[in-house]
């Protein structure tokens, strides 16, 4: 559902325009975790890097969790969210069903017992952030098109289709943006 002020706010996903010209954000849609008077972040949930885990992180055995691409800000850098908030300690929820971070030593050992599931948490390299009233400016140019959050956006089971899919439950108006080109340029 399409929030009626278009105003994020934590658990927001945002669905970007798809004229947007950005190797990240270009057709993505990303879950704000957090949104407020400091700023904004979230996590690209829609892109998978088409590398697992196990590739770029030992420490998590063979856990062959896909990674994805969160966002450009500190790339280099792994953040996760689950939906296992009752039982990881310091996870913060961000909508129903839908935590972020928490005891990564914890997880791990959960994860090395067989009590986590692919399914169950997804890894990000970088996130997606905002300085206080970036992403508002970005609103007021109709960048983005705010949904209320799910659980089932972040846990997709075909990441890669969401936005498509997210776009045409949006009403007739939005149903030519899937038919968009991805470089106007080669129109």
């Amino acid at each position: 559902m399409i929030l009626p002020d278009q105003n994020p706010v934590s658990g927001s996903i945002l669905i970007s325009q798809p004229s947007m010209n950005d190797r990240f954000f270009s057709r993505s849609v990303v879950m704000l975790a957090e949104n407020g008077s400091d700023g904004s972040f979230g996590f690209i949930v829609n892109k998978p890097a088409h590398v697992k885990l196990s590739a770029v992180s030992s420490e998590f055995g063979s856990f062959d969790a896909e990674l994805f691409l969160g966002g450009p800000v500190h790339i280099n850098n792994l953040f996760y969210v689950h939906s296992l908030g009752e039982i990881i300690k310091d996870s913060l929820k961000i909508v129903e069903g839908v935590y972020w971070g928490g005891d990564l030593n914890q997880i791990m050992k959960l994860i090395a017992s067989g009590k986590v599931a692919k399914n169950d948490i997804r890894f990000y390299t970088g996130y997606s952030g905002w300085q206080p009233n970036q992403l508002k400016r970005e609103m007021d140019e109709n960048s983005w098109v705010v949904l209320e959050g799910k659980k089932k956006h972040v846990f997709s089971s075909d990441p890669t289709h969401l936005w498509k899919r997210i776009v045409l439950t949006l009403g007739e108006e939005y149903v030519p943006w899937v038919n968009y080109p991805n470089d106007p340029n080669m129109n």
